[in-house]
């Protein structure tokens, strides 16, 4: 079976592909990616397109971009999915835990663009979930964080269990951060031929709620060549 990856370059969907590609009966054909409306970063993590182009590249997966406002998003999801329909994609891979909201709008959209709705860290615990990132060999870093929850502190931390034990001790944030307290870069791992290099940027504070690391596509002196 055929499926896409609704790819955010964040570690849930990094996860979710991981664990697909080990079932032999699926095949991850595609990321789909939603931009804004002008195309220059991703709708959820806020990441250059390059970017995302570079991780499908190193997965060996083709990626679909959409662009869309918060208003047409799911007019412009439909229409991506139905145009991966026609290359025989049957399925397509979510990264949700459990908001149930999220959920139940995935199998909604799913439904009514004849596809099967696959969501392999359904309702897993969370520590058992970075442990498991962690060991697979996946490496990632914050790259955005609510204001409300986080500071620029911990922009550019890496997921590993130094940042498990920091954010359990801090008791403030969803370890996984599902309700959107953090996300993450993913820029190496076993989904990957080789690891996804960028350079780390400024931080900067969009719209007064959330904290942000620009990345480039590229090396440098904090790079993510692992």
């Amino acid at each position: 079976m055929k499926a896409f990856i609704s790819w955010s370059g964040g570690k849930d969907s990094a996860l979710s592909c991981h664990r697909v590609m080990q079932n032999l009966g699926i095949h991850v054909t595609h990321f789909l990616n939603m931009l804004t409306e002008d195309g220059t970063r991703s709708r959820s993590h806020g990441l250059e397109p390059a970017l995302l182009q570079l991780q499908a590249k190193a997965a060996g997966v083709a990626l679909v971009q959409g662009k869309a406002g918060w208003d047409d998003y799911e007019k412009e999801f439909k229409k991506a999915i139905l145009e991966l329909k026609k290359e025989g994609v049957e399925a397509g891979v979510f990264g949700d835990i459990d908001l149930q909201p999220h959920r139940d709008w995935v199998e909604r959209v799913c439904k009514e663009t004849g596809i099967r709705a696959i969501l392999p860290i359904w309702n897993e615990g969370r520590e058992k979930l970075l442990d498991e990132f962690i060991d697979a060999g996946f490496r990632a870093k914050i790259v955005v964080a609510d204001s409300k929850y986080l500071d620029d502190s911990w922009l550019g931390c890496e997921i590993d269990r130094e940042f498990i034990k920091k954010a359990k001790a801090y008791g403030k944030i969803d370890l996984c951060g599902e309700g959107g307290e953090y996300h993450t870069f993913v820029c190496a791992g076993p989904i990957f031929e080789k690891p996804v290099e960028f350079t780390e940027e400024k931080k900067v504070l969009i719209g007064g709620t959330h904290w942000c690391l620009a990345l480039k596509v590229g090396n440098g002196a904090k790079n993510g060549n692992y």
